[in-house]
């Protein structure tokens, strides 16, 4: 029988300071009993000698401390796995919100996780194909990787979160072992109406698991969110052997509840108010994906944050960076242009995706092609720059074909759409496609032998639309 204490001592916002306690461990799970017979519960956040500082889930309105009971279980928080887990929507907390019946679970797993022995790691090296150019084609993702996603306020990063959960696919035979884990923190209801319905629309959600916090949940629950959603990725990838890609949005959302617990709590804070342990329990969260040796399954990470007031020198933003490989950065102003996705691909980077391309992977000539697109690219934006300094008439021909391949590769390469899946040899067409209006001694980072192979049918093209708007403009002429 568990032991029960009548001394809460104080209550502050979410926080009660139970005194004369024993053998209290931190983290430890805690049942709060009201004298109308509802019971809370909550996690030991700290123990001081005879003292625990507990937070509760479901806050301390109402808690009177001299009728209040509480029990401490001896546990962390648990949570019940199976796979019947797939295609269903839980809370924060794990419990269903589908209006599906409670999971019997085959075995029940610590949410905190166990640290993985890097000498353990396989290094990354599959491609994972998540059907959006500027991703696939020019920072591509590994399975095993974690690829943050840096977006700002108002930006579309929900629709894009869903769309890669969506289309993401490991290429090849072993593609039907494939799940989708979307953990959501401090979300709305319009926002998690749209999830849930977006997963269901399309068929998705047959593969995927939700856990979704709203953001008139507990601060708590939010931070064990994304916890929850990783413990059920180590199940299905290390239990049963799947492939797994854990999206988390927004993680901005989950730094934000650990100030208000840290502020609660009284700590000293760190930069902008941060705890100052805010780099450790990120790295807690990233560090919990890769792919381990002899182990068939795989966790790859896609965490989403906004960046306050789109500042990239932001503790959360600059923090994850230094943890993560690499970052997609989200662009205000290709969102004004309409652009969807608005992925600005000059600054994004993913630091495995040589890894992951090539024969055998994606195809022989995929890293001479991404490379001469972003050279191409970055050309043609500074001659962008120029015109607005100088005039477009103080431009060579030359660099007005790196102007107009610019405007063009933004317009058909990095916006596609929410609907549109592209496979990676209709990614690399589409690069050759843009390409082929450069004469060759311009394609100076793409071996000859992939220009002979793949250049000419374009070119071939590109002759014919020329010949074809020739005969047209003599006509109007005429």
């Amino acid at each position: 029988m568990l032991k029960e204490y009548l001394t809460v001592k104080e209550v502050a916002g979410p926080l009660i300071l139970v005194e004369e306690v024993s053998g209290v461990k931190y983290e430890e799970l805690v049942r709060v009993k009201l004298k109308s017979g509802e019971e809370r519960m909550g996690k030991v956040l700290e123990v001081n000698e005879d003292k625990a500082l507990v937070q509760l889930f479901e806050g301390t309105t109402g808690i009177n401390i001299y009728t209040s009971r509480v029990s401490f279980l001896g546990k962390e928080i648990e949570l019940g796995l199976s796979e019947d887990i797939l295609g269903r929507v839980f809370d924060g907390l794990g419990r269903p919100i589908d209006g599906g019946p409670n999971l019997i679970p085959d075995i029940e797993l610590n949410i905190s996780g166990n640290p993985i022995n890097p000498y353990a790691l396989d290094y990354p090296e599959e491609f994972i194909q998540t059907g959006i150019s500027a991703i696939d084609g020019l920072n591509t993702l590994v399975r095993g990787q974690k690829l943050p996603i840096f977006s700002g306020s108002g930006l579309p990063h929900n629709q894009l979160a869903v769309q890669i959960a969506r289309q993401a696919k490991v290429v090849g035979a072993e593609s039907e072992k494939f799940a989708v884990v979307f953990g959501a923190m401090g979300i709305t209801f319009e926002e998690s109406d749209y999830f849930i319905s977006e997963f269901k629309k399309t068929g998705a959600i047959d593969r995927a698991v939700l856990f979704l916090n709203l953001a008139n949940d507990p601060a708590l629950e939010r931070i064990a969110t994304p916890r929850m959603a990783l413990t059920t990725a180590e199940y299905l990838a290390y239990w049963k052997g799947m492939h797994v890609l854990v999206i988390l949005t927004d993680m901005t959302n989950y730094c934000e509840a650990l100030r208000e617990i840290s502020a609660a709590r009284k700590e000293i804070p760190g930069r902008r108010g941060y705890p100052g342990y805010l780099y450790t329990d990120l790295s807690m969260i990233y560090e919990r994906a890769g792919k381990i040796k002899d182990k068939k399954g795989s966790i790859t990470q896609i965490p989403i944050l906004t960046m306050p007031e789109d500042d990239k020198t932001h503790p959360i933003p600059d923090l994850t960076g230094y943890i993560t490989e690499g970052q997609i950065i989200l662009s205000r102003v290709l969102y004004k242009k309409k652009m969807a996705p608005p992925i600005d691909v000059l600054p994004s980077l993913s630091r495995l995706k040589d890894k992951g391309i090539g024969d055998g992977k994606t195809r022989e000539d995929h890293s001479d092609v991404f490379n001469q697109l972003f050279a191409c690219y970055a050309r043609g934006k500074e001659a962008q720059e120029l015109a607005v300094i100088l005039g477009e008439s103080a431009l060579t021909e030359l660099d007005k074909k790196f102007l107009n391949f610019s405007n063009e590769f933004e317009k058909h390469y990095v916006s596609q759409g929410e609907y549109e899946d592209r496979g990676i040899e209709e990614t690399l067409d589409l690069g050759w496609k843009l390409m082929a209006s450069f004469p060759t001694k311009e394609l100076k980072r793409i071996r000859q032998a992939w220009i002979d192979k793949y250049l000419v049918k374009f070119k071939e093209e590109l002759d014919l639309t020329d010949e074809a708007k020739d005969e047209v403009s003599t006509e109007d002429a005429a």
